[in-house]
């Protein structure tokens, strides 16, 4: 067994096609054929019902598929190492970031990143937290920026910042006569909120647990959005408030910016993490990523906040 044969049981169960497989991998089609019916003898088992069309794994082959890509991704690992001694900056990146956060974050510093480091191939996906931290156990992320809790989940994490919420109230809203908000001036029937699923929703509610407990709300919320964007204009349109985290509102402008209002201190706020498996690869890359980030924070209802990754190995 090798590493190529390896690679060709791959191929052939993503392209279930001989051919195609085998100019995925650069091979002739005899040559997959014939390394794969070698591995199938060598290992006692077949691999592949040939019978069908497409091709498929037998239920066994599947188990070996699947072991046969770990093997393939720790095996490309080596390379990963070696440049993170070496302190290079260069491979791909894979990142998960909250919807919450991406379109108010990533415009920030994405192509600051890539002027300052041209070596890095950065793949983001918008995901909720769930999805996130499935997608690093899964090995198809190798990052995340979420907001759990500190210590979730077993990873590795490095607080980024914490981001202070801010009410966005409709025209003529009567909190607008207040220069800042308390927590007591929340109420459930004036609430517009994020659907389930999104912890920044979970943090609004807890915020509000009080008020909920109490049996406040005078109506059910009856719209929820997965956008902090319909949010708002639905607030334009239909009256109420919403709460918003400081990196969306920092770009409002205008009317908008003149209807955000702060909450008295201490202000609630969600606080920012950078999380990712233990193995502790593309140290360099992950660093590099958190660095120019954090220099692209605004001011205003941010506060940086720079920590030792809970869980990292000592030098």
């Amino acid at each position: 067994m090798n590493l190529a044969q390896l690679k060709y049981v791959v191929a052939l169960d993503e392209h279930r096609h001989f051919a195609r497989a085998a100019r995925s991998c650069g091979v002739t089609q005899p040559t997959l054929s014939t390394q794969l019916a070698k591995l199938e003898r060598e290992l006692g088992v077949q691999i592949f019902d040939r019978d069908r069309r497409p091709v498929e794994p037998t239920d066994l082959g599947r188990e070996i598929v699947g072991q046969a890509r770990q093997v393939l991704r720790e095996a490309g690992r080596f390379e990963e190492v070696i440049q993170d001694a070496r302190g290079v900056v260069a491979g791909d990146l894979r990142v998960g970031v909250l919807p919450t956060l991406a379109p108010y974050l990533l415009p920030r510093f994405v192509s600051n990143l890539s002027r300052r480091y041209p070596g890095i191939s950065l793949s983001v996906e918008e995901l909720m937290t769930e999805q996130v931290l499935q997608g690093l156990a899964a090995d198809h992320l190798d990052v995340g920026v979420v907001a759990t809790s500190e210590g979730e989940g077993g990873w590795i994490e490095r607080k980024l910042f914490e981001e202070a919420f801010f009410g966005y109230l409709a025209p003529g809203h009567p909190l607008l006569e207040r220069d800042r908000l308390r927590r007591e001036d929340l109420e459930l029937d004036d609430l517009w909120i994020l659907h389930e699923g999104h912890c920044f929703r979970d943090q609004i509610l807890e915020l509000c647990e009080d008020l909920r407990r109490e049996g406040a709300g005078r109506r059910p919320v009856t719209f929820r959005s997965g956008n902090l964007e319909t949010l708002k204009q639905m607030v334009d349109a239909s009256g109420g408030m919403t709460l918003l985290p400081g990196l969306a509102v920092d770009g409002l402008k205008g009317p908008e910016r003149d209807r955000v209002r702060p909450f008295v201190e201490p202000s609630p706020a969600r606080t920012v993490r950078l999380v990712r498996g233990k193995t502790y690869l593309k140290r360099s890359l992950i660093e590099a990523f958190a660095a120019v980030l954090l220099e692209a924070l605004p001011a205003d209802g941010i506060r940086p906040a720079e920590a030792e990754p809970r869980g990292a190995p000592r030098e």
